[in-house]
């Protein structure tokens, strides 16, 4: 029965499944999931299978290859350690959002053309909405409508550019493009913003932080890699990515270094880390997609672990700002321990997973010569060493005593750390390992001296660089502060083309409707009985009523929404009925 559905259709069934399932049976049902896909995945024939049709289009909800199958693994990896993570969390419905997200991650990696694409890629905004929601505060409640906003307005572009692409070229078929039409740069664009490109990232950094324990888990690896799946799979070469990926690398560092929440620390490193990837894609060549593809399988292990490490902190003590946490190794040693294994791994330590990935893109920008990119690479590696490497562990479990006693995390949280510590340690001692199933023909060595001691150097003058500042009192100091980011700008426009609309188009709106209910009744009157009185109106503008209640600006608000989403659906009808 497994072998003839896809992965993720036995995600979705399961999703279904669990809200009728409690304590121990619902947790073993949860770990057998990602067990039984994976033996469904080892058994799927390659090439194009699960063919049907729509609209005379031959689609097929399955291509099974190197590069799709190397994305299958680490999905049901890291959802075969997660939900063991979340073995504590008691609504099942958390759970269902979880396993219908990642049955999306799931399908986008493995659909052959771009409307099964399509399908699932919506399957995720709508899933992963509810892991921020579930958290049911205040934050997560505003924060998940601004998420759900922003990949809805993504999705209608991709959409429209979907569409476009399928008219132009008579296929639906999902392979490489080039930036050479307004349907590929829709599309290029509609993956860009779940990459969370510059100015276009503010969702990740907003929602993360403000999602469930488990959920923040789950939400760093699915929508940002399938993005860079689709990137690698579209788009590879195309050299307007290497500046992206530049800028994604860099300009996160100095958010994370003055940032008090240490989830959102860990926001703002997962774009930095998701920069190195985009320059891979870019730059385009064997080694450097290879390098890229190697990246993300050992970004979502050691990000995820980092995650969970935060995660488990903010679980026993209810806090995760620097500024309320610290000295916390004494009551959590094994949480600490696992933390700092994922902060050795982030920071591309010998023996750590990073080491055998990272450079692998770096390696790539200085043999084609991009010199600059590879300096920018450079800075950025030592910058995620400040605010991952020694931050993140620094300030959760040692720095000052908090005066908080919490407990030991749950062993069911342990064994979930556990499991992507092994991993990321195990892939830096034996990277051969993971090499063997990357999807394009490239040697590599990580282990050369040269490489072992510079990247020693980079990371002990790094450190040194950390005491210093300390010491000195130069380094930012963690403070309650509220950071602005590109949101501002959003906030700015939004908040100006509000007082616009009370200013302008409401009193605007008002005239109309005196013009068609006032006015021209009094028109039509006075033509025939006192032309006098028409002209002391025109000249006057007549007496009109005033706006009413704040319930009708509400209205006029509301109003103006339905307009511009009838416009993107009039785009959407008019490039359709064009087939």
């Amino acid at each position: 029965m497994i072998n003839v559905l896809p992965p993720a259709f036995i995600f979705i069934i399961a999703g279904l499944i669990v809200p009728f399932l409690k304590g121990k049976v619902r947790n073993i049902f949860l770990t057998a999931v990602p067990i039984v896909t994976f033996i469904s995945l080892i058994n799927l024939p390659d090439g194009l299978s699960m063919g049907y049709s729509y609209f005379n289009y031959d689609l097929h909800l399955l291509r099974v290859d190197e590069l799709s199958l190397i994305f299958g693994y680490i999905f049901l990896i890291i959802s075969f350690a997660s939900f063991i993570y979340g073995y504590h969390v008691k609504n099942n419905w958390e759970f269902t959002a979880g396993l219908f997200y990642a049955g999306g991650a799931l399908g986008v990696i493995f659909a052959a053309d771009l409307v099964t694409l399509y399908f699932f890629w919506e399957l995720m905004t709508v899933a992963s909405v509810f892991l921020i929601w579930a958290r049911n505060t205040d934050k997560s409640i505003g924060s998940g409508m601004r998420y759900f906003l922003f990949h809805l307005v993504g999705g209608v572009i991709l959409l429209i550019g979907i569409i476009l692409q399928i008219k132009q070229t008579g296929s639906a078929t999902f392979n490489h493009m080039e930036l050479s039409s307004l349907s590929t740069y829709l599309i290029f664009i509609g993956f860009g913003i779940n990459c969370a490109w510059p100015l276009l990232h503010t969702w990740l950094v907003d929602s993360y932080p403000e999602a469930t324990i488990l959920g923040t888990v789950l939400l760093s690896t699915f929508t940002t890699k399938t993005a860079i799946y689709t990137l690698v799979r579209g788009f590879a070469g195309t050299e307007i990515l290497i500046f992206i990926g530049a800028a994604m690398a860099a300009f996160p560092i100095f958010y994370a270094v003055i940032e008090n929440d240490l989830r959102r620390v860990l926001a703002y490193s997962l774009i930095n880390q998701l920069g190195f990837m985009v320059v891979g894609i870019g730059i385009g060549t064997p080694l450097a997609l290879n390098g890229t593809v190697a990246h993300v399988f050992a970004d979502i292990l050691f990000k995820s672990l980092l995650f969970m490490g935060m995660g488990a902190v903010l679980y026993r003590t209810g806090k995760i700002k620097a500024t309320e946490i610290g000295g916390l190794y004494k009551y959590m040693p094994y949480t600490a321990a696992f933390t700092i294994v994922g902060a050795a791994s982030i920071s591309a330590f010998p023996l750590f997973s990073a080491f055998a990935t990272k450079s692998m893109v770096m390696s790539a920008a200085a043999g084609n010569h991009y010199t600059i990119t590879w300096l920018i690479l450079l800075f950025a590696s030592a910058g995620v060493f400040h605010h991952a490497g020694i931050k993140i562990p620094f300030f959760a479990f040692f720095s000052h005593d908090s005066g908080l006693r919490p407990k030991e995390a749950p062993l069911s949280m342990l064994i979930g750390m556990g499991i992507l510590a092994f991993l990321n340690i195990f892939i830096g001692i034996f990277p051969g390992f993971l090499y063997q199933i990357l999807p394009f023909d490239a040697n590599y060595v990580p282990y050369t001296t040269a490489h072992v001691v510079s990247q020693l150097q980079l990371l002990l003058f790094s450190a040194l660089a950390f005491t210093l500042l300390l010491r000195s009192g130069i380094y930012p100091p963690e403070i309650r502060s509220v950071n602005l980011d590109a949101d501002l700008f959003y906030r700015k426009v939004l908040g100006g083309f509000i007082k616009f609309e009370d200013k302008v188009i409401l009193p605007a709106m008002d005239n109309v409707k005196y013009l068609f209910f006032n006015f021209m009744p009094s028109l039509l009157g006075t033509l025939t009985s006192n032309p006098y009185k028409l002209v002391n109106q025109i000249i006057t503008g007549g007496t009109k009523e005033k706006r009413g209640s704040e319930a009708e600006s509400y209205f006029w608000l509301i109003g103006w929404s339905v307009f511009i989403i009838t416009v993107f659906l009039a785009i959407y009808l008019l490039a359709f009925m064009h087939f």
